[in-house]
C-alpha cells in the first residue's frame, strides 16, 4: 500500500486495520505530507510498535525521475516515470508572489485538443492518485531543501499538466482533499485549480464533492470553431458548457470562471473572433455567468502546423475585451525554452530502453526512492 494515495480519512481506515487510533493517522499524514518523510524509522514520534506494523504492510513511494530542466526564467520541469514506457511532466513556476505547481492528471491525453503536444502523443492511462500526489510531494520537498527553507515553496496548484484532470475523476478527487488538508499541504480552494476542456457532467460533479477554483478551455467564440480546435465540444457544445459554468460559480471560491483562449494566427485571432467572444459572454453574464479571460500565445511544437499570434495581433484582440468590461488577461510564457509552457508538455518516450538507460546512470531505477536523490500547463 503506497501511502501517498491515500487522503486523511482513507488513512484513518487503513490504521483502523492495524488496530490505531485515528490521530496516528494524523500524525503519520503530517509526517508524509508536511514533513517529506518516506522512512518510517525516522517518525519518531509514533510508537515503534506501529513503525514495525508500517515497514510490513505499506510503503511511501514517490515516482523515479528521469529529468530535470531549468529554464533561464526559473521555471523548472521534471519528467517522471509511471511505469510501461510512460512519463508524465510537472513544471514548477517562481514569481515573486506565488510559487505555482503544473501537475499531470494523466499519461496523455484523450480530448485531443489541435494546440496541445499531449493531446497529439495520445492516450495512455489515468494516473492513480498516489501518481498525482507524488508530483507535489516530490516538488515540494526537493524545493525545500535546495532553498534551505522549512516554510511551504508551493502556495498554488493548477491542475493543467498532461491529461484532463475530469476524465480521472475517482483518482483527482483524493489527491484535492489532501492538497486542501491543513494536516497535508494546507492549500486554500482558491489556489488550487482544475483546468477542464468541458467534461460538463464531473463539473457539477466536482461542484457538489470540492467546489475549487475552475479554468476552463475555450480557445473559440463559436461551436463551429470551437468543435475543430477541441473535439470534445461536439458533445459538449459551448451553450451547455458554459451554463455549467455558471452553476459551477454558484459553488466556487472565487466569483468567476477563468477562461483559456489559446491564440492561433489566421485561426482564432481575428478582431471578428474578439467581438463573437464578447457577445458570447455578455449572453451568459445574463444568465449568471461573471467570466475572466486569459489569452495565451500558443507555444509552438512542430505537429500541430499552427502558428502563434503576433503579439500586436493579442493586444489588438485583448483591448476589445478590455473596451467591452471583460477582465482580460495575457498570460506570459514561462519556461518556452525548456517545453514546458502551456501546451507543450508530451512526456511520451517510445524507446523504453533509452529511459531505463539514463535512469540507471542517475541511480534511479524503478523502486528507488526519490527522496534520496537531492536534486504544466497545457490544454
Amino acid at each position: 500500500m503506497n501511502l501517498l494515495g491515500l487522503d486523511l480519512d482513507a488513512l484513518a481506515d487503513f490504521c483502523d486495520g492495524l488496530g490505531e487510533k485515528r490521530f496516528r493517522a494524523t500524525q503519520l499524514f503530517r509526517w508524509i505530507h508536511q514533513r517529506g518523510a518516506c522512512d518510517f524509522s525516522a517518525m519518531t514520534d509514533l510508537a515503534k510498535s506501529l513503525r514495525e506494523k508500517l515497514a510490513g504492510a505499506a510503503k511511501i513511494q514517490a515516482l523515479p525521475v528521469v529529468s530535470t530542466q531549468r529554464s533561464a526564467d526559473g521555471t523548472i520541469k521534471w519528467l517522471f516515470d509511471v511505469g510501461d514506457g510512460n512519463l508524465i511532466e510537472s513544471v514548477f513556476i517562481p514569481e515573486t508572489d506565488r510559487g505555482t505547481l503544473c501537475v499531470s492528471s494523466q499519461a496523455g491525453c484523450a480530448v485531443g485538443c489541435r494546440f496541445c503536444s499531449t493531446g497529439h502523443q495520445g492516450f495512455s492511462r489515468n494516473l492513480h492518485t498516489a501518481e498525482i500526489l507524488a508530483q507535489l510531494w516530490y516538488a515540494e520537498h526537493t524545493l525545500r531543501r535546495e532553498l534551505g527553507r522549512q516554510e511551504r515553496v508551493i502556495t498554488n496548484v493548477v491542475m493543467m499538466g498532461m491529461g484532463e484532470p475530469l476524465q480521472n475523476y475517482a483518482q483527482l478527487l483524493p489527491a484535492l482533499r489532501v492538497m486542501l488538508d491543513d494536516h497535508g499541504y494546507g492549500l486554500s480552494r482558491r489556489r488550487v485549480t482544475v483546468s477542464t476542456s468541458g467534461v460538463v457532467p464531473m463539473m457539477e460533479r466536482l461542484a457538489q464533492d470540492l467546489p475549487v477554483a475552475l479554468a476552463v478551455s475555450l480557445h473559440a467564440p463559436n461551436d463551429t470553431l470551437r468543435d475543430h480546435l477541441v473535439p470534445l465540444n461536439r458533445k459538449y457544445p459551448i451553450d451547455e458548457l458554459l451554463g455549467a459554468c455558471a452553476a459551477y460559480q454558484v459553488h466556487a471560491p472565487r466569483d468567476f470562471i477563468t477562461f483559456e483562449y489559446c491564440m492561433l494566427e489566421g485561426v482564432n485571432d481575428q478582431i471578428e473572433h474578439a467581438q463573437e467572444l464578447v457577445a458570447l459572454m455578455r449572453r451568459h453574464a445574463a444568465r449568471g455567468l461573471s467570466a475572466k479571460l486569459n489569452l495565451i500565445p500558443f507555444n509552438p511544437f512542430a505537429a500541430s502546423g499552427l502558428r502563434r499570434s503576433a503579439a500586436a495581433q493579442v493586444q489588438a484582440f485583448a483591448q476589445v475585451l478590455v473596451d467591452a468590461a471583460i477582465v482580460t488577461t495575457v498570460r506570459k510564457t514561462r519556461g518556452d525554452d525548456i517545453d514546458a509552457a502551456c501546451g507543450q508538455l508530451a512526456g511520451d518516450v517510445k524507446d523504453r530502453t533509452d529511459v531505463q538507460q539514463r535512469m540507471s546512470r542517475q541511480g534511479m531505477l524503478a523502486g528507488v526512492p526519490v527522496v534520496q536523490v537531492a536534486s504544466a500547463q497545457t490544454r
